[in-house]
């Protein structure tokens, strides 16, 4: 189930980065079922906040506590501090990531406060980053607040 739901965030990365966005993509599994997709939107919407979790979170739309408490949420890159900060807000219990090698968001942060993180280390993740950052490395440092 993993490599399904893995690549369901990849398709989503892929869906940004041919929408001239930067290519990270999030999914939202509850009860083995895909509740919410996204992908980062900051390009294409000029918004300072689509990061793909977000997007992810928005697309999934209002659900009860006890939802979020059993999601796993995937993402194709380890969250941002901004996305954690949802992740904990939302007590989402499993975050499968895609790669953190790029980026590390603040891992050892959602450790512990009982997020249980998931990392892939998958090699189509982390080369899409690698080349879109080859090619547009002011676009990501933006992304990432540098």
């Amino acid at each position: 189930m993993l490599k399904k739901y893995l690549d369901a965030a990849i398709q989503e990365a892929r869906k940004g980065l041919g929408s001239g966005g930067i290519p990270i993509g999030s999914i939202m599994v509850i009860d083995d079922e895909i509740v919410g997709r996204g992908h980062n939107r900051r390009v294409q919407q000029g918004s300072p906040i689509l990061h793909a979790e977000m997007d992810c979170f928005e697309n999934a739309g209002r659900m009860s506590a006890g939802d979020y408490q059993r999601a796993v949420l995937y993402s194709t890159l380890s969250p941002c501090d901004m996305c954690s900060g949802a992740i904990l807000l939302y007590k989402i219990p499993h975050v499968v990531i895609g790669e953190n090698r790029t980026f590390q968001g603040p891992e050892a942060y959602l450790r512990a406060r009982g997020v249980e993180l998931e990392i892939v280390d998958d090699a189509e993740c982390f080369e899409l980053m690698q080349k879109f950052i080859r090619d547009n490395d002011s676009l990501w440092n933006e992304d990432i607040g540098e």
